[in-house]
């Protein structure tokens, strides 16, 4: 990235920042309404002075009295009634409190939550609500939407790959259809797994990195058959590039196809070659269609030690390898993983 583009870069995230700000003015409100309809009706429908029927009533009600107001339909409604009862819990408030404090915490300092003041309603030292204060919603859930919200509470099975989901939603700022895909491709355990995948240079080089880089990446949409060549996965993810990015992460910037790094008197390629913003280093990807060997580690070793001495800018932290390929035997990885000393990882690549 040359003087101009950070410069350009630089413009782009003042605006994007001061939109979401307005945005996050409309949020803040929405969840607030969200949380105090819900809990109106929630506190009827366990003291039983309301049934379903008297739900039905209160949409239809809604409609007539304003027709100008929407998402007030009996699903909604009860959404609204889940998303108080999913996050009003003391169990909901210890676990945002212990996790927060421990892995989740690991996953601030990865940049899934810089918050200010200003991004949330409150300040952000009281990021962990008390238990006498829980007619309030808990601060975490102004990070993303109501209608992310819902997703999140009708898919994740436990109340931490809910508060992961929140958090990841609001570091990667997905849409609702990118959360969707997130959580249908399980990037919770991707992410948050036991990585066996990892070198011993990569850990330490970049403690976090096992919080950023997927154990596994769906590329289901490249329409790929279960048998296919490198060429049509190179050319396939090239022309879906923005699907492809999302599925790495956000903080991916691709640089180039089939990178040429020449070294003596040869050329030699990288498959992919991508910036991550977030470690301010550059990545170069390498794509198999064939099971892991570990002699494919050395070739990635070789491309990294170009990088950093040719490419790779002053200013910029050392260059990071990630080998795709298809389900591996997970020991032979970690063999070869163990005793590298060069930043690399093995990902699994599925294209179904």
């Amino acid at each position: 990235m040359n003087r101009q583009e950070k410069s350009f870069e630089e413009i782009r995230s003042i605006i994007v920042t001061h939109r979401s700000s307005a945005l996050r003015g409309v949020n803040t409100e929405s969840i607030l309404m969200n949380w105090e309809v819900g809990c109106y009706i929630s506190a009827r429908l366990k003291s039983n002075e309301w049934g379903s029927k008297v739900v039905t009533e209160l949409s239809e009600y809604l409609r007539v009295q304003d027709p100008t107001l929407k998402g007030y339909s009996r699903r909604n409604l009860y959404n609204m009634v889940a998303f108080y009862e999913a996050y009003s819990t003391q169990v909901f408030f210890e676990m945002e409190q212990r996790l927060i404090g421990n892995k989740i915490k690991n996953l601030q300092t990865a940049q899934i939550v810089q918050t200010t003041s200003a991004q949330l309603p409150i300040e952000s030292s009281e990021f962990v609500q008390s238990k006498t204060a829980q007619l309030q919603p808990p601060k975490v859930l102004f990070l993303t939407t109501f209608s992310n919200h819902v997703e999140i509470i009708n898919h994740c099975k436990s109340d931490e790959e809910r508060l992961f989901y929140i958090l990841y939603s609001f570091r990667e700022n997905l849409k609702f259809k990118e959360l969707q895909r997130c959580i249908q491709t399980d990037t919770y355990s991707s992410l948050l797994g036991d990585k066996k995948n990892i070198s011993k240079g990569l850990k330490e080089v970049y403690p976090k990195a096992e919080i950023l880089f997927k154990d596994t990446a769906f590329v289901d949409f490249l329409n790929l058959p279960q048998k296919h060549s490198e060429a049509k996965l190179h050319k396939g993810l090239l022309e879906n590039m923005k699907q492809f990015v999302l599925e790495l992460g956000k903080d991916f910037i691709f640089m180039e196809s089939e990178y040429p790094l020449r070294v003596g008197g040869s050329t030699f390629k990288v498959d992919l070659l991508f910036f991550h913003r977030g470690l301010q280093c550059l990545v170069a990807v390498e794509l198999k269609t064939k099971n892991f060997k570990p002699e494919h580690l050395g070739q990635l070793e070789f491309y990294l030690e170009a990088l950093d001495r040719d490419v790779k800018r002053s200013n910029e932290n050392p260059s990071v390898g990630i080998l795709w390929c298809p389900s591996s035997d997970h020991s032979v990885v970690e063999y070869a993983m163990s005793r590298s000393l060069s930043p690399t990882m093995v990902t699994d690549i599925s294209v179904y």
